[in-house]
């Protein structure tokens, strides 16, 4: 290895040579020397944390690299040198990261779950084309998160760090990493092996690469070449490894047969029963067919293990909550499926008997196709067993430009949705972003076929100073997606949004200060196709970001917004009133239109070696959909992380909303969601967890408020009016899991539920159960 003080050297001064006797060719990334030929050497090592083996002396040295966030275009204050090399049927990465400036964050913790931990990104993409990179996380310890970033332009997505843009965690690859803390900071080995990989067919092929490493203590991301944030895409930004050769996946055949059992327990007559099932066999295979496709199935599969939802509250009842896809079939490869507004939602498969895909990548066209049958339980008839095929294919454009298409297609006896759609994703002159899409549906139900439209456009700029974001949307009234997701149908938006950023100087304590506007308007559907004027919505927001050196974040925004009454919504709501005659039912009509006032407070704490957190806060004036008049509210968000040892992890999480009727500040609902996850780390493979998550709900009897203080009354499904009388709901959900997990596809699961519910919240006296269960899983991964 370089001697730490020569490399230090190095990475401050941005000097490389062309090779140093006895070591490997260095590569500065602060030097553009970004086309790194990596040795192609025989030979197999442990991987056990330690770079000591002589093989390393002739790897690649990586070093020379820049801050990204939350300024960009300085070298990094931390040296970091990653060595590489490959050999027939795997590449090997090691790193040394070097820490003088504070303490490495570093924890036993679970897979995908090091966030929080100094860490290091190695990106792959295997296609060298700057749309999708594999990613293969290890903190300080080695231990793993690994997912896919696609490149996804002005979308809105999940992040791993807002910094370095769009990665799921979801897809598990296997691969070995071990890491240690040293004297100077941490070391990491990681192994590769190609057969987790799919890649170019070609005998000679280069890759893309990128390494980014999270510092803690400072809240940074440094990056080995040198990414400007005014960028449209990141990964176009790659370094690539050059002259790849002579690779050997083998066969890639996996398989992996899964036995499961529960006791499912229940309220009877005499007590509470528990009826066990018979131990299920089922399973899954994946075969790589080629290079680069790749094919999955699975019988009966189970989802047991799979982490319930976290809890969630209703803001406006027009719009549908979205819940992630958890379940580990589906994840695989989900990045093959992923289309703008959601045209596909595997959750729509709610209980598979079986399903199969293909993914994988050909001649710059990435294609996945997947077909599955569900449960009869989940049919409108019941007796009938729901088929999906879902088609997306997605084709490289120019450098960094995409076209793609989509088809969907839920069967369910002589019913059906059917939905096919074009979309395309163009970068213009390396900061412009334009997306465009289109959709049709058909849906037939009872004989009766009704077609419906999408559409969408956006527009953004990412300028590294200035930048906007804009948009135009229509979602017909009969928009139906039996394989997707929409929040709402029946609506058209347009909008826009812009913003200013200003960086500070490394030495600064104000690094980056963001101000934007946006403005949006929203009409309901036909209204717009009639060409009248908005009739759902108009919002204003005035935001502000702050970004301090040590990794505090500060977001202050303030929101203007007008809603409109929408009819249809209340539609079987009417007003009690008393006439001489007697109580008389009249449909409810309400204000035209409802102003808001509100502010938005987020603070975001560094992630420390032992405590991570944040809070956020809404309150002001906003709409009361209940009763169609105006409400103070408050809506509270706080999320915390300690870590008492580097084995325990406590994480917890409160979510309440309150609202008030501004005449007499009666309470119109109030809601209480806290959660707490306690996971201890026993080894690497093996963990305990335990999840609880109370939800407290009670909302007031509902009155016209805004007119005549008349009761309200709902008409039910039998057609009777019902008086919208005040109700509470206090369900407890806790549950249990011990897992052993040493790869992959090979688990031990062990694991119990029980839900309960009370008539007073928080009492914890009086709970009943209403059911509970045990389950156990085994699988193991056979790799052929």
């Amino acid at each position: 290895m370089l001697p730490p003080l020569l490399l230090a050297l190095q990475v401050i001064s941005g000097s490389s040579t062309d090779s140093i006797s006895g070591w490997g060719t260095v590569f500065s990334g602060v030097r553009n020397e970004l086309e790194v030929a990596i040795p192609r050497i025989g030979a197999e090592i442990d991987v056990d944390g330690s770079l000591d083996e002589d093989v390393w002396r002739r790897a690649a040295i990586l070093s020379g690299f820049s801050q990204y966030q939350p300024v960009d275009g300085v070298p990094a204050e931390d040296a970091t040198e990653v060595l590489v090399w490959y050999s027939a049927d795997a590449i090997h990465f090691g790193i040394k990261a070097y820490e003088t400036h504070g303490p490495v964050n570093h924890t036993l913790a679970d897979r995908d779950n090091i966030q929080n931990d100094d860490h290091i990104q190695l990106l792959l993409d295997t296609f060298n084309d700057g749309r999708r990179a594999l990613v293969f996380g290890v903190n300080p310890l080695g231990i793993q998160a690994d997912g896919i970033r696609i490149e996804r332009g002005a979308e809105r997505v999940s992040l791993l760090r807002p910094a370095t843009g769009p990665v799921d965690l979801s897809p598990d690859f296997i691969y070995d990493s071990r890491g240690r803390i040293s004297d100077y900071g941490y070391e990491i080995e990681v192994r590769i092996p190609f057969r987790s990989l799919s890649y170019q067919p070609a005998e000679t092929q280069s890759w893309g690469l990128n390494v980014i490493r999270r510092v803690q203590h400072s809240g940074t991301d440094q990056t080995w070449t040198p990414a400007l944030r005014g960028r449209a895409s990141f990964l176009a930004q790659s370094g690539t490894l050059r002259g790849l050769h002579g690779m050997d996946r083998g066969l890639v055949l996996d398989v992996n047969p899964v036995v499961t059992t529960s006791l499912d327990g229940s309220a009877t007559p005499t007590g509470w029963d528990y009826e066990g099932r018979t131990p299920e066999l089922g399973g899954n295979i994946r075969w790589g067919v080629t290079d680069n496709l790749t094919l999955n199935g699975t019988v009966n599969p189970d989802f047991s293990q799979v982490e319930a939802d976290v809890g969630q509250t209703d803001f406006n009842p027009q719009r549908s909550l979205f819940f992630p896809e958890k379940r580990p079939f589906f994840l695989e490869g989900s990045e093959s499926f992923q289309a703008p507004n959601n045209l596909i939602y595997t959750r729509r498969i709610a209980n598979p008997l079986a399903a199969a895909k293909l993914t994988g990548k050909v001649s710059g066209t990435e294609v996945g196709f997947l077909s599955a049958v569900d449960g009869k339980d989940l049919s409108v008839t019941g007796q009938d067993h729901p088929v999906f095929n879902i088609l997306r294919v997605k084709r490289n454009v120019g450098e960094e430009s995409t076209l793609g298409i989509v088809y969907t297609d839920r069967i369910e006896g002589s019913d059906f949705n059917r939905v096919i759609g074009g979309d395309t994703r163009l970068i213009l002159g390396g900061i412009y972003d334009l997306q465009a899409q289109g959709a049709v549906t058909l849906d037939r139900n009872d004989g009766m076929t009704d077609d419906a439209y999408l559409w969408d456009l956006r527009l953004r700029r990412a300028g590294r100073r200035f930048g906007f974001n804009t948009n135009f949307t229509g979602y017909d009234s009969d928009l139906a997606l039996g394989s997707g997701f929409i929040r709402r149908a029946g609506t058209v938006r347009a909008g826009g949004s812009s913003s200013l950023t200003f960086y500070g100087e490394p030495s600064d304590r104000l690094q980056q200060y963001r101000v934007s506007l946006n403005l949006s308007y929203t009409w309901l559907y036909d209204t717009f196709m009639n060409g009248d004027s908005v009739d759902d919505a108009v919002r204003f927001t005035f935001g502000n970001n702050f970004l301090f050196g040590g990794g505090w974040a500060l977001g202050a925004s303030v929101l203007i917004e007008e809603f409109y009454y929408p009819p249809t919504l209340y539609q079987d709501y009417f007003v009690e009133l008393q006439t001489p005659a007697g109580p008389q039912y009249v449909p409810y009509v309400g204000t035209p239109e409802l102003q808001n006032y509100l502010i938005s407070l987020r603070l975001t704490t560094p992630s420390s070696p032992r405590f991570a957190g944040s809070v956020s806060w809404i309150a002001g004036q906003d709409e009361n959909f209940s009763e169609w008049a105006s409400a103070y509210i408050s809506f509270l968000t706080v999320q915390a992380i300690w870590r008492p040892t580097d084995q325990i992890r406590i994480e917890g999480r409160l979510v309440s909303q309150r609202g008030w009727r501004p005449d007499d500040w009666s309470a119109e609902r109030k809601v209480d969601i806290p959660r707490l996850k306690l996971e201890y780390q026993l080894t690497r493979s093996v963990f305990f967890r335990f999840v609880g998550q109370y939800q407290a709900t009670r909302i007031d009897a509902l009155h016209d408020q805004s007119r005549t203080e008349a009761p309200i009354y709902i008409r039910n499904e039998s057609g009777e009016l019902e008086r919208a009388l005040a109700w509470t709901e206090n369900d407890f959900r806790i549950d249990a899991l011990f897992s052993y997990e040493p790869s992959p596809g090979t688990v031990v699961f062990a694991g119990y539920g029980s839900s309960m519910t009370e008539d007073g919240s928080f009492q914890f006296n009086r709970l009943q159960r209403t059911n509970d269960g045990f389950f156990a899983k085994m699988s193991y991964l056979f790799r052929l």
